[in-house]
């Protein structure tokens, strides 16, 4: 059993040219990670393979972006999306991620691939009030699927509000 870690308040920032990559099984568990993860995360190769990805999920991070990457992929599509993760010491790291299915010769999902950069700093500032947000709101609810299902529709809201779809919204941050 893993013991729960604690969000210290730490920022560690990614390298300009430094990219994380990884790739996952259909169960979202990691199957590769470079060496720029690794030390990011803060985890060994051993602890992290095997390992479910959201080991690395930070709780600030809303249930609701994940809902929308996870529906994404599943519909055979790419998806770009500002994630703050977690490392096993606590502190967290900001990425920008383009995460695309791993599709055989016949079509059919076989894992995922997952490639993060640093994002922008006024990227971050735009979004992490719309985290904060949509976690608030995740929050009022008692039931965790409740909550992200609320937080997955606010979501849709403000960019139906904005008159963008998701890449797009993201795209311009």
């Amino acid at each position: 059993m893993r013991r729960a870690v604690r969000p210290t308040g730490i920022e560690n920032i990614l390298g300009e040219e430094e990219l994380i990559v990884s790739k996952t099984d259909l169960k979202g568990r990691i199957t590769y990670a470079n060496d720029v993860f690794i030390r990011m995360a803060k985890y060994s190769w051993k602890e992290l393979v095997g390992a479910p990805h959201s080991l690395v999920r930070h709780p600030q991070m809303p249930r609701c972006v994940f809902k929308l990457l996870w529906d994404t992929l599943q519909a055979k599509q790419e998806i770009f999306a500002y994630v703050v993760n977690l490392a096993k010491d606590g502190s967290h790291y900001w990425v920008f991620a383009h995460v695309t299915p791993t599709l055989d010769d016949n079509g059919n999902i076989v894992g995922y691939h997952s490639n993060r950069r640093k994002p922008d700093r006024d990227s971050i500032s735009k979004i992490s009030p719309i985290y904060q947000a949509l976690s608030e709101e995740e929050s009022r609810h008692a039931n965790a699927k409740d909550g992200m299902r609320a937080g997955l529709d606010m979501m849709v809201g403000l960019l139906k509000q904005q008159g963008v779809g998701y890449d797009e919204f993201v795209l311009s941050l």
